[in-house]
This record gives structure tokens, sequence and C-alpha cells, in this order.
């Protein structure tokens, strides 16, 4: 009979581990979990040009040619420093037009600096060494700019020096590249609430706990499952002293499920636990198996184009198996959602 109580008592000893892996639990402050109202970034726009490129530009060689937007918008360009050139001349090989977009905090004052992301609008095969000519960014076509950009693009490589692809080589980012010429005509006003980054009524329900343990019972109250109300009972220092308070109070959070895939390079990053139920998926000649025979060594790299996989295979292993089967970015995204559709992932699947 002792014998049957311990095994028992070992069983649930092992279930209450098995629990705590697949819910596992981070620290986390309440500001990396929530926002304040009002703090939405003010997203500016701007057309410009990217010089200095080697060959790579737009095909614009005049002549038919001489009216596309990087032909006229060099034209424009020289003609403002009172350079005429006829624009059946120009021969642009090594200017692209670009767009460029940021999003800015709406607390930066003029003066502050953030990053700018560029892609080429036209036919440019890479934008790889290119410099921004100085760019008027707006927040609407119809309204005055409101910040400029300019600097020399940074474009993603690889190991061997080369663009990670050539689609991948006509976008860049300039850091820092941003400059805001005028200060927001309004900031958002401080309230007392708070905005989970992803609503959901279990981490609402801790962070609330977490806030009245510290100032006291009745603080928050949780409004819904993607918003607390706070109610202080003495702010010292005021309202902004008791949201920076607020937002350092720790609270143990669960890990968020959810697997990220950069649909182009094929990366795969799961947050939290994340396990893979039984499925059986065929996609581009490849197929996947879990849960079926024991998997073996040769099977696990992929061999004829089958993939197999124990029950016991993470999100990790089966994403190690698909790379070893040479499957590519955009097909690994494909079979992914696949394993969400049919319940085998219980994770929200982020393809970027």
């Amino acid at each position: 009979m002792s014998r049957v109580l311990g095994l028992c008592f070992m069983l649930l000893l092992l279930a209450g581990v098995t629990l705590r892996a697949v819910h596992a639990e981070t620290p986390a402050r309440v500001g990396e979990l929530t926002l304040h109202p009002g703090n939405v970034p003010r997203r500016v726009v701007g057309y410009g040009l990217v010089t200095g490129l080697d060959g790579s530009g737009d095909r614009s060689f005049g002549g038919p040619n001489a009216t596309t937007p990087s032909v006229r918008s060099v034209v424009n360009l020289l003609r403002r420093f009172q350079v005429e050139v006829p624009a059946d001349q120009l021969r642009l090989r090594n200017v692209a037009a670009v767009a460029v977009t940021a999003e800015i905090s709406p607390y930066l004052r003029a003066g502050g600096r953030f990053e700018v992301q560029v892609s080429a609008l036209g036919d440019a095969t890479s934008l790889r060494g290119g410099v921004l000519w100085i760019t008027p960014l707006v927040t609407d076509p119809d309204q005055p700019p409101v910040a400029t950009a300019q600097g020399a693009l940074y474009v993603a490589m690889d190991e061997s020096g080369r663009s990670v692809y050539g689609r991948r080589a006509n976008t860049g980012r300039v850091p820092q590249g941003g400059v805001l010429e005028v200060d927001p005509e309004s900031l958002p006003v401080a309230e007392k609430r708070l905005i989970l980054r992803q609503p959901d009524l279990g981490t609402a329900s801790r962070i609330a706990q977490a806030i009245d343990a510290t100032f006291g019972a009745g603080t928050a109250k949780v409004d819904d499952p993607g918003s607390l109300s706070l109610a202080p009972k003495a702010a010292a220092g005021g309202d902004m002293v008791f949201l920076a308070a607020v937002d350092t109070v720790r609270v143990l959070a669960p890990d968020a499920s959810r697997i990220v895939i950069d649909g182009r390079e094929g990366t795969v990053v799961a947050g939290g636990s994340i396990a893979v139920g039984p499925a059986v998926i065929h996609h581009q000649g490849v197929t996947l198996e879990i849960g079926g025979p024991r998997a073996t060594a040769a099977d696990s790299l992929g061999q004829q184009g089958i993939v197999r996989m124990d029950a016991r295979a993470s999100v990790q292993d089966v994403a190690a198996g698909l790379h070893a089967a040479g499957v590519k970015g955009e097909d690994m995204a494909a079979i992914f959602e696949s394993l969400a559709a049919s319940g085998a992932i219980r994770a929200e699947v982020v393809v970027r």
C-alpha cells in the first residue's frame, strides 16, 4: 500500500513539473506589459532619392524614360541649386527613387532623432552603399513637413558579405537618420489607466494583484482583458510619479505562446514552451510527420523529402528538421501556419 501511495505521489510531482514547464512564467515589469493611454506613435512618410549606388539604381537612360520619377526628381533637385540639365541627358544608374517611412514617439520634441526605413519605388536592384538625400517627412501628403531624414543606408547582409536576397537589398534603414523639426501640437494627457500590449484576462488580473500588493488593495481594477483602471490612495509627487512607480512593479507573467517566422530567411523564434501535437503535412514535396513511428537519426535529417518527429517534438525540433530538409523560408511559414490551423500548435503564428 505504501508503495502505491509513494508511486501516486511521484506521479503527482511529475505532473506538477510538467505543468510548470508548459506554463512557464517570467518576471516582468508592468511597463513591459502595458501602455499608457495616448501613447500612440506618429507615423510619417516621405519621398526621396538614394544616391551613390554602384550601378544598381533605377534603370533610367534618358530618351523615352526621361519622364520617370527618379529622372524628374533629379532634374528638380539640380534646378534648386541653379543647375539645369536636360532630362534626356541623364543616366541615373547610381540613383534610386525611394519611399521613406518612420514611427515617432508622441512625446518626442524638436531635435529628437529616430530611425527611418527606406524602400525602393522603381526597378533599382540594390540600395547597398547608398546615401539617402535629405528628405522631408510628413504625417499626411497635404500637411507641411514635421521632420527630415538623411544618411547612409544600412542593408542587411549575410556572412559572405552579400545581400541576403536580391529583393531584400531593395530595402534598408538609416539608424537615427530622422530628426524631428517641429514640436507636436499637443501631448497625450496622462490618464490613470493601463492598456495591455497583448490583451489577456489572466495577465490583467496578475498585474492588478501585483499593483495592489505594492500600493494597497483597490489601487488597480480590471476593466476588461485589455485595460486596467488605477485609483491611487495618495499619489505622492503627482500622477506622473505614481504612474512611473507603477511601471516598475514586478509581476510574474506567463510566457507568450507565439511563434515568429521570417518568411524570407526562414528564421523561427518560439516564445514560451510550445510543443507540437500529432500531424501530417505535405507541402512542396516535403512531408512532415509528427507523432508517427519513432523517428530515426536519418529521418530527422529529412532524407527523401520526409521529416519525421516523435510526439515529444518541440517547435525548435521541427524547425531544425525542416531546415535540414532544405525547406525555404516562405514554405517554412506555410507549414507552421498549417500546424496552427490544424490545432497541432496552440500558439499564435506571426509571419514577417
